[in-house]
């Protein structure tokens, strides 16, 4: 997810898709430590998103 298309969303919607992405997250990192991915960069996205959400959430709180 885009910080363009994470500054769009209102603070629920942050929120569950922080959910959302944290569980793909872990499920992606589970089925990488079984067999590894085809693509593992996709880890770093997640992660990367994950990131994002949390420190939009963080800086409205702030406000």
């Amino acid at each position: 997810m885009k910080q363009s298309e994470v500054k769009e969303l209102s603070v629920a919607e942050l929120q569950e898709e922080l959910v959302k992405a944290k569980r793909a997250y872990t499920d992606l990192k589970m089925a990488h430590a079984i067999s590894p991915l085809e693509n593992p960069i996709q880890l770093r996205g997640l992660r990367r998103s994950v990131a994002r959400i949390a420190t939009e959430l963080t800086k409205r709180e702030l406000q």
